[in-house]
């Protein structure tokens, strides 16, 4: 047979430049999909680091080969999954990834009113864990309370569950149900709990007169907001003969470092320690009161227990090592760090645990807690009864004050 050398070299020619155009093709959207305009900090990333990432462009090549649910294949939140498990690497229940939609969902929450059951979480010797239940939320309702470890949510163990995912799967739509599995101290065997969501109003603030002379400061949380709402039920408290305060912490998850500052700076001389703030390689620094003191002659006692937490451990331990103010109740929750919301290029953000805490005598906060100078329990029955020895044994103690 006689072979066609004009046809072929044309053939050949063809098949050259269509492999030309493929792979040219596949190095722009390689480039564009997965190495878009790495920073200048990646340049040697792989050298300095003693990386090799090739390991996981070839793990996903071989997932999206070999994986048999074709349909389940979703790019966008493998690339999501795969910083999650890179973040979740650090070891820190605090330290998280939250792709757009979860970070709406946060934005929602720190402004105070989002849909759910009504509760903080946290983590305690590695056990997803209530910090607190809202006052009047479906958790409240339910019968949740404060240091209740949760086992499982709806079908989903929670060992080995990440923070974040948690409180995903706890929060939810309006007039939906979800299913807590929980173990409380006393428990002989868990116990399942249902909770209907609902929009959940977080409090904040408290004021109440009681007997003798003395006043109920109830602090919910150190919201944005806090400040406002004390300085218009100041006067209420300075007006009175010589007040004495019980200043209610317990059940209260934190909130904003520079709140808890601003609201100590009322029970504080100016230039007292809040608290030191370790920063790692940026060294420590004292955050101090600047005033104006408002509340410092007065005699105070504070009220704590497992769900103070955060902020609110941080100003017990500023008016106890500045003042002697005594704190009554239970042992606090040990969370004493700083998370800071770093939003992403995508709207996904990445909270991050940037600082730990220090009372201003040098105790470590975090994982720690406060022991109570005065311990007092309150029980099952107590709640049940609708009693409170916590506070009938601080109102007890100032009365002598």
């Amino acid at each position: 047979m006689a072979i066609n050398f004009k046809k072929l070299i044309k053939y050949l020619l063809l098949s050259l430049t269509l492999i030309s155009i493929g792979f040219s093709t596949g190095f722009y959207f390689g480039q564009n999909i997965y190495f878009k305009k790495p920073p200048e900090y990646f340049k040697n990333f792989e050298n300095e680091k003693n990386l090799d990432f090739s390991i996981f462009w070839e793990t996903w090549k071989r997932a999206e080969e070999y994986f048999i649910d074709k349909d389940k294949i979703d790019p966008q939140k493998m690339l999501y999954g795969a910083i999650k498990g890179m973040v979740a690497a650090l070891d820190d229940p605090y330290t998280q990834f939250f792709d757009p939609q979860e970070t709406k969902n946060l934005d929602l929450e720190i402004s105070g009113k989002y849909e759910g059951v009504g509760m903080e979480i946290g983590v305690k010797n590695n056990v997803i864990t209530v910090i607190t239940p809202f006052p009047d939320s479906p958790a409240e309702k339910a019968g949740i309370r404060t240091g209740d470890q949760i086992l499982k949510i709806d079908d989903t163990w929670t060992e080995n569950l990440a923070l974040d995912e948690a409180a995903r799967k706890i929060r939810g739509q309006k007039g939906t149900e979800v299913k807590l599995l929980i173990y409380r101290n006393g428990f002989q065997n868990p116990k399942e709990f249902i909770l209907k969501r609902d929009e959940i109003k977080v409090p904040t603030l408290e004021v109440k007169e009681l007997d003798n002379n003395v006043v109920l400061i109830k602090v919910y949380q150190f919201n944005e907001v806090l400040m406002e709402k004390f300085l218009k039920k100041l006067p209420q408290i300075t007006q009175k003969n010589n007040p004495k305060i019980i200043l209610d912490l317990r059940n209260n998850p934190g909130g904003l470092l520079q709140v808890a500052q601003q609201f100590a700076s009322y029970f504080l001389k100016r230039g007292d320690i809040v608290t030191i703030e370790d920063g790692g390689m940026f060294g420590k620094k004292e955050l101090r009161s600047f005033g104006p003191g408002t509340l410092e002659k007065y005699p105070t006692i504070i009220l704590v227990n497992q769900g103070s937490a955060s902020a609110a451990e941080i100003m017990a331990g500023a008016l106890r090592d500045n003042r002697g103010v005594k704190l009554i109740g239970e042992k606090t929750f040990g969370k004493g760090s700083v998370q800071s919301q770093i939003k992403l290029s995508d709207g996904s953000s990445l909270k991050v645990t940037i600082e730990k805490w220090y009372t201003p005598k040098g105790d470590l906060i975090d994982k720690k807690g406060l022991e109570p100078d005065i311990k007092v329990e309150f029980t099952d029955k107590d709640y049940q009864d609708n009693k409170d020895p916590q506070l009938e044994k601080a109102l007890e103690i100032i009365k002598g004050m």
